[in-house]
């Protein structure tokens, strides 16, 4: 992956920023993006503003966004090999408590952000012949959690992994890679922003009987970024989530 152009959106805190920092010591030419202009310049700078990334603030929710990301990456990096469409909201929120604006926020952010950053993207891997995007989805979609209500955030979730599979089908034949890494618990700021005061002590969802890091999605997501023949695939990057439970 070196020297490759990758896109990482929500890159500033959490998975975010654990992918766009591997691929930035990878050699890769990394464009990040964060809806938080204020935590993106913190997180460059933290990362030593490193000559082989560049920032692009905006809420990937606006699809002038989506496009002004790819049409940076180009202009700095003349390609646009990987898009990692990481940035989202994600929180919980009774079913019968859902309003208007809690489905419109999550449909937006979510799915339209995914959609059309994608879709600028596209545009530049059909001229290049080829490339790969790596949506982040949930393990919550094959696998609900009753005491987590989360309908929303999670249908937003699931119509992401159904955009990975036909979008992989549409444009394999132009050697375009659509693949979804599904996250099981993992350390980040978002846990605190839903309420979790101790993200450790949800390690009993997972068979490993720990929670995952961010650095383990990034590896996940640089192996992705690498390959060349997955494409269409949901990988679960969840210590056994989905795969049973221990009592």
């Amino acid at each position: 992956m070196k020297n490759k152009t990758v896109i990482v959106t929500g890159a500033s805190t959490g998975i975010g920023k654990a992918i766009a920092r591997l691929f930035i010591e990878k050699g890769s030419n990394v464009v990040m993006n964060s809806s938080n202009e204020e935590n993106l310049k913190a997180t460059f700078a933290e990362f030593g503003s490193p000559k082989n990334a560049i920032m692009v603030a905006g809420d990937i929710s606006k699809k002038q966004v989506g496009t002004a990301i790819v049409e940076k990456a180009i202009e700095q990096f003349k390609t646009v090999d990987v898009l990692v469409n990481n940035a989202g909201v994600f929180e919980p929120k009774p079913f019968m408590d859902v309003e208007d604006e809690d489905l419109d926020k999550f449909i937006d952010v979510n799915l339209k952000g995914t959609f059309f950053t994608s879709q600028a993207a596209v545009k530049q891997m059909l001229t290049q012949g080829g490339g790969s995007i790596i949506n982040i989805g949930t393990v919550l979609v094959d696998h609900a959690i009753a005491g987590f209500p989360a309908t929303a955030a999670v249908s937003s979730k699931g119509a992401i992994h159904a955009f990975t599979r036909q979008l992989a089908a549409e444009f394999g034949k132009d050697n375009i890679k659509v693949n979804t890494i599904a996250p099981g618990i993992i350390r980040s700021p978002l846990q605190g922003k839903m309420g979790v005061e101790d993200a450790d002590s949800l390690a009993g969802l997972h068979l490993l009987n720990r929670i995952g890091e961010p650095e383990e999605i990034a590896e996940a997501t640089y192996y992705l970024a690498a390959a060349d023949f997955v494409t269409g695939e949901t990988i679960n990057i969840a210590g056994g989530h989905t795969v049973g439970h221990a009592i």
